[in-house]
């Protein structure tokens, strides 16, 4: 979990970093920290803007493909390029800085078609992985719910399940009206037209979520999945009218925040830590990712009598061990005093500071999570230079484009898309789900 938590931290710092070089706003304050004695520039060039974002994402993007290629095939720490992965911070910090300070002696030409190509092509992957997740999460969310209930016939599962269904349906059909009083004013066509498609998609969805023939093939699929799936779709559709330009008199947040500096700051922060938490969430994804931590043993059924072998699915590989060293002490093979020394190893694996809980296996696919950082990269790169205003000073809003607010309002609606297919792809092709 640290390991994971220092990469996202890297990630937020390295996205806070390539949003103040948007515009000249932190350097004149770091200029002015030294009474204006320092001209900062780079190579006679102004270190900010368009080219400047896409050095710095282009560095951090550069060092977790290295990262992916040197752990492609670690499958636990007893690997030692896993060292590489969860160790060494000091020397990966310089080189992340090293990788910063040389894309500066890159010609701008090359950022220019790495920006407006390859990192926008990165960056839809981006999103759509995300999509992909959440579908997968609202599944999964639903499916645990239904087995806790049929395995304990919990009320307060049951409770937990219906009522956060009708809690996020509540929560949709406010953000809705929301949108509707404050940012559907007459000749507001493009939020009119993204609200009232999302309502209509929410009502098909959740119709088709409890419809006979789905219900037949997939008999977990209901509500519970709508829900999230229609309140986060009407999240992003809420947040791409809120963030719109109001030069259509479309948005009254604008107007009634006005362009203060604290609350810009404070909303490209909370951005950042959004995309920095969502990215560290994708790349760990077990199912997304194909981790190979967890291991399935079947249990050997008896009738009756004792068989003298093992009828319990061990925890860990020390669990398998120590029932191993047992069945020889029984044996005879081995002598008593042979459990004690394990269980002496067991304790001083136990007092380390940092215990290795990877030996038996990676918990996550080390390479394809430096990819998906990778993308991540190209994710703020897109967000950030998209429809930028070369003219700006001060500090630049993050996302506050017709761009990021179309990107919002497409998501939902292939999210919406998704899920769909999840529903009906059992129903079309009955012979490749298993239900």
């Amino acid at each position: 979990m640290a390991t994971r938590i220092a990469y996202a931290f890297l990630l937020l710092i390295n996205s806070i970093i390539s949003w103040l070089m948007l515009t000249p706003w932190a350097l004149k304050k770091l200029e002015h920290l030294t009474l204006d004695y320092v001209n900062i520039s780079c190579q006679g060039k102004q270190c900010y803007g368009y080219v400047a974002v896409q050095r710095v994402n282009f560095a951090l993007g550069l060092f977790h493909f290295l990262l992916a290629i040197i752990t492609l095939g670690v499958k636990s720490t007893r690997d030692g390029r896993a060292s590489l992965q969860n160790g060494y911070w000091g020397p990966k910090v310089l080189i992340w800085i090293a990788f910063v300070i040389l894309t500066f002696f890159i010609p701008e030409t090359f950022f220019q078609v790495w920006g407006q190509y390859i990192a926008l092509i990165g960056a839809m992957l981006f999103v759509l992985l995300g999509l992909i997740l959440l579908v997968d999460l609202a599944h999964t969310w639903a499916e645990y719910c239904l087995e806790k209930i049929e395995n304990t016939e919990s009320r307060g599962w049951r409770v937990l399940l219906i009522g956060s269904t009708l809690g996020m349906f509540t929560a949709s059909f406010a953000m809705i009206i929301t949108m509707y009083i404050f940012f559907a004013q007459s000749g507001c066509a493009m939020n009119q037209a993204a609200i009232t498609i999302n309502l209509i998609v929410l009502l098909i969805v959740s119709a088709i979520s409890v419809h006979p023939a789905v219900q037949e093939y997939n008999p977990k699929a209901g509500l519970a999945q709508a829900a999230m799936v229609a309140v986060y779709c009407t999240y992003l559709t809420m947040s791409a009218v809120s963030m719109e330009p109001d030069d259509q008199h479309c948005n009254p947040l604008i107007r009634a925040g006005g362009t203060r500096t604290t609350s810009t700051i404070l909303g490209a922060i909370v951005t950042m830590l959004t995309i920095a938490y969502t990215t560290t969430r994708a790349a760990t994804q077990g199912i997304a990712l194909g981790s190979n931590s967890s291991h399935a043993y079947s249990k050997i059924s008896g009738e009756g009598g004792e068989h003298g072998l093992v009828d319990q699915q061990p925890n860990s590989r020390r669990e398998m061990r120590a029932e191993a060293l047992r069945a020889a002490v029984e044996a005879g093979s081995l002598p008593a005093n042979a459990l004690d020394d394990d269980e002496d190893d067991s304790d001083d694996e136990s007092d380390l500071p940092g215990k290795d809980d990877e030996r038996g296996g990676t918990q996550y696919n080390y390479s394809l999570f430096h990819v998906i950082f990778l993308l991540a990269t190209m994710w703020v790169a897109t967000l950030l230079t998209q429809n930028i205003d070369f003219e700006a000073t001060g500090v630049a809003a993050v996302g506050r484009t017709y761009w990021a607010s179309w990107v919002k309002i497409v998501s939902a609606w292939v999210c919406y898309g998704i899920y769909s297919w999840s529903l009906l792809a059992p129903v079309v092709m009955p012979g490749r789900f298993g239900y």
